[in-house]
């Protein structure tokens, strides 16, 4: 028995023998970055319900020789030219662990089940006192379109720039399903944005707020919002589902799931399935889609300038989005003679509810009697159905 061949066989067929075949070190970069992406979701504590979960699925698929995620497999799935378009049966059969999972990222499932738990934990009471703030909500989805107009000149895809610029509105499930409806194969680059970015916004947000408001501004301190009634909070979701839906039937998934969860909160007769929905569901909903998103950052397919461009431009997505908001913020402070703090104007990025805990510190420093919280609850919800309906526009006009 050869044992020196046996060994030298075991060195060469192991995950170690890979990473000096070539381009086996683009394999140890991405290790780095995931582990450099754990530091920041447990250390720094940047989204970690999702960063981590993310980071561990890119440590996972980047091993050589682990064979968990198959990127050739889901090339065929997606290539009209294949025998097994868009048949899930060669993925099942051949397919590692996170190939399976990833079929929830790719049917839509995740993000629209997230949506659900989202809903069944949001307030839109702010928003049904003071209905003035959807603008702000709708004014927020400005860089997602300037980030679409920077990625097609920079010779990106309309699919392509259409995802890139969903970054801007500041909602990682929205973000997954429009990037895995229109562009696949940047999913996590633009996942991995979106989700830094929305983790960074106390870092972001702050100087951008005090470069466009004057101290006068932000001192202004705006008056309680009425007590919203049951019916109304009620009746809030069932409208809206019905004419979203009806104006832009493809923001159904990501609407009807919405609205159904915030349902399930404020009916008072559901209170069970409510509790599912933000505890159970969430968490198990959050868990596969983190690891099944990192699987989706191979080393040689993320290592690359076109990453390096997403990540720039999801940052001016995200920053012109703050701008946005503010603009028309500073418009209504004028057309309401100072009664509108421009502040919550930059809540209207749909990261509930650090976007207006951001407001409120911002507003807070300024004037320590100033208390916008709630106020900037109304952009913040606002901003959750408005980069929806951005996502749904984008993706009818895109969408195959």
């Amino acid at each position: 028995m050869d044992i020196l061949g046996t060994l030298q066989g075991l060195a060469q067929d192991s995950g170690f023998g890979l990473f000096f075949v070539e381009g086996g070190w683009k394999y140890a970069v991405m290790i780095a970055v995931a582990c450099l992406l754990l530091y920041l979701g447990i250390v720094k504590k940047f989204e970690p319900l999702l960063l981590v979960g993310i980071a561990f699925g890119a440590l996972l698929t980047n091993l050589p020789g682990a064979g968990l995620y198959h990127p050739e497999l889901w090339d065929n799935f997606l290539d009209p030219a294949s025998e097994v378009y868009h048949s899930y049966a060669p993925i099942l059969a051949e397919g590692g662990l996170l190939d399976i999972l990833y079929i929830g990222v790719k049917a839509g499932v995740y993000p629209c089940l997230i949506f659900i738990g989202v809903g069944a934990m949001t307030d839109f009471g702010p928003l049904i006192a003071n209905p003035k703030t959807f603008l702000l909500g709708a004014a927020a989805q400005f860089g997602v379109f300037f980030a679409f107009l920077g990625a097609t000149l920079l010779g990106f895809t309309g699919p392509e720039a259409a995802s890139i610029g969903i970054i801007g509105g500041a909602d990682g499930p929205t973000a997954i399903l429009t990037t895995t409806l229109l562009a696949p194969h940047l999913l996590g680059a633009i996942a991995i944005a979106a989700y830094s970015y929305m983790a960074l916004i106390p870092m972001i947000q702050p100087p951008i707020m005090k470069l466009l408001t004057t101290p006068e501004e932000r001192k202004v301190k705006m008056v309680q919002l009425r007590e919203v009634s049951k019916a109304e909070k009620i009746v809030f979701p069932i409208v809206v589902a019905i004419f979203v839906i009806l104006l832009l039937p493809d923001t159904s998934p990501l609407i009807g799931c919405l609205m159904f969860g915030n349902l399930l909160k404020e009916t008072g007769v559901t209170e069970r399935l409510s509790d599912v929905a933000q505890n159970a569901l969430m968490n198990i909903v959050t868990l596969f889609l983190g690891i099944s998103v990192g699987a989706t950052t191979v080393a040689p397919r993320f290592l690359n300038l076109q990453t390096l461009g997403i990540v720039l431009l999801g940052l001016i997505a995200f920053c012109f989005s703050t701008v946005g908001g503010l603009l028309v913020g500073k418009l209504m402070y004028k057309l309401s003679g100072g009664k509108i703090n421009p502040l919550i104007g930059s809540a209207g990025v749909s990261a509930v509810p650090m976007a207006a805990r951001v407001s409120q510190m911002v507003g807070q420093k300024e004037n320590p009697s100033n208390f916008l919280l709630m106020h900037a609850m109304g952009p913040n919800v606002a901003g959750v159905i408005g980069s929806a309906i951005a996502a749904g526009f984008l993706i009818k006009v895109f969408g195959a």
